[in-house]
């Protein structure tokens, strides 16, 4: 708190229910002045309705004989722009409804803290990275072209997607890791000729924390279509070309077979190659205890392997009931095939109290985005509220099923729509 040495206007005490007999042993203005201009020095002040804020200081410093200048953005308008459609844009009914808690309102702890957390999201919103973009052409100096030692300084060793750009602010690269500093320090490193060049161009490095591999490696495939990175090899389309496929056979047992795609069928789970399907139906044989003859892994018109061995509930006989078999498969069904489904994939998120959230929607990955512990999402339009959409392509669902795979702990929430 500061004391602007004089009354407190009624209305403003209504308002943030600070009055003057709690303003008398605060600092004065010309106390806390250098301090302000140090610790915003070559920053950018962010804020929610930077206007106000920034007109106040510039006054203030006016008085005090100094001119304060320094580059603002506004939370207020990034909203407008990449969040639109909300009820108010003030900080605590924004705040509300997307689920970021606000405490001490009206005091200067809590509001900042709140303006981060929104200020995160509206990066993760910022696809065309207009913001990052923006802000290294703002800063970046000659003397930091180069200095790859002190960029690498500043990275953090967590687990997001991060960009590395020219002096003018363009992307020149873009890669994800749960490691972003040894990945970049690698980068800097390599004695291949693509590195060198990146070396040579590199004048500073932005990244996002995502708190998961799985946000990032969603993230990182959109940003490289979207930016198309000089540096970045061009994407190719990921070509899966065997597919698990299931049918039921005259004796009504669904049947599970990894065969080679077919674009008249949807296949419940795609894999790059015949072997990485097999591997996937041996762990999953065990993990549920089906038939090896009946999910293609045994070909046989006698009993299984696993049937001579007493592991095998006698399915390929006719001796299991067809009801307790399928159940167990339609129960491996339900875990990968994401088809129509509307459900939430909740993993770690960037801090020890948030989560992350992907959305699913019919069957199609929609987007992701972040939320408090404190949150309840069990509506599409409540996660609608706080993710940041993003358009699928062709590898979006099999990066999806091939981390569930790998996770078997992963929380999925069906949704209410």
């Amino acid at each position: 708190m500061v004391n602007p040495e004089r009354e407190i206007q009624p209305f403003v005490v209504n308002l943030t229910g600070i009055n003057s007999n709690m303003l008398k042993n605060a600092p004065k203005f010309y106390e806390v002045a250098k301090r302000i201009v140090e610790i915003t020095e070559d920053c950018i002040i962010v804020a929610h309705n930077s206007q106000f804020d920034y007109r106040i200081l510039r006054t203030e410093f006016k008085r005090l004989g100094f001119e304060y200048k320094r580059k603002t953005l506004c939370t207020v308008e990034l909203s407008q722009q990449l969040i639109p459609d909300q009820d108010s844009y003030s900080l605590g009914k924004l705040a509300r409804a997307l689920g970021i808690p606000v405490n001490d309102r009206h005091r200067a702890d809590g509001d900042a803290i709140a303006t981060v957390k929104l200020f995160k999201m509206l990066l993760s919103k910022d696809l065309d990275k207009v913001i990052i973009t923006e802000k290294i052409k703002a800063e970046v100096t000659d003397k930091m072209q180069g200095n790859l030692q002190r960029i690498l300084e500043d990275l953090p060793s967590s687990t997001g997607v991060y960009y590395i750009h020219n002096k003018n602010g363009d992307i020149i690269y873009i890669g994800k890791s749960r490691n972003i500093k040894n990945r970049v320090n690698q980068h800097f490193t390599n004695t291949s000729s693509r590195s060198k060049k990146l070396q040579l161009q590199v004048a500073s490095v932005t990244y996002e924390p995502t708190g998961n591999e799985l946000i990032a490696l969603l993230k990182e495939n959109e940003e490289i279509r979207r930016n198309k990175p000089k540096y970045n090899r061009a994407i190719k389309q990921t070509t899966f070309h065997y597919g698990l496929y299931q049918f039921i056979d005259a004796n009504g047992y669904i049947n599970l077979n990894i065969t080679k795609i077919n674009h008249e069928e949807s296949p419940i789970i795609t894999f790059t190659n015949k072997q990485s399907g097999i591997s996937f139906m041996l762990k999953n044989v065990k993990a549920y205890n089906l038939c090896q003859k009946l999910t293609g892994l045994y070909k046989t018109d006698a009993d299984c392997y696993n049937y001579k061995l007493n592991t095998c509930e006698g399915a390929c006989v006719n001796e299991e009931p067809t009801e307790s078999y399928n159940k167990r498969v339609n129960e491996l069904i339900s875990k990968y095939d994401l088809e129509r489904k509307n459900v939430v994939i909740v993993d770690k998120g960037r801090e020890v109290d948030e989560r992350s959230a992907i959305l699913i929607k019919d069957g199609v990955f929609a987007g992701f985005g972040f939320y408090n512990l404190n949150h309840q999402i069990n509506t599409i339009s409540v996660l609608e509220s706080f993710i940041t959409p993003m358009p699928p392509n062709n590898d979006t669902k099999h990066i999806i099923q091939s981390y569930i795979r790998k996770n078997k702990n992963l929380k999925i929430i069906d949704l209410i729509i």
